[in-house]
């Protein structure tokens, strides 16, 4: 019995789960769809709080969001390189 698998039944609820690769991945894409508006809220934040303390409203808040961006992209872009199929 060493090596077999006990498959489920046709039509019953775990055969009809999908494969773990494809929910895997669409979890990771769904959390780049989260970071992606969180890294500009960080931005905005760090750039909101240091323009009040420094007093250079808004060229701060301006220069932290577009980092925000750039952080997002830069996730966006490496997720899609880790989920690219292996050649």
């Amino acid at each position: 019995m060493t090596g077999s698998r006990i498959s489920p039944a046709p039509g019953s609820a775990l055969a009809l789960l999908p494969a773990q690769e494809p929910r895997k991945k669409w979890l990771d894409y769904s959390s780049v769809g989260l970071m992606f508006p969180a890294s500009i809220l960080v931005g905005f934040a760090i750039g909101f709080f240091l323009d009040k303390w420094l007093k250079t409203d808004p060229w701060l808040k301006i220069v932290f969001i577009l980092y925000g961006i750039v952080a997002g992209f830069y996730n966006l872009f490496s997720q899609t390189r880790r989920n690219e199929p292996k050649e």
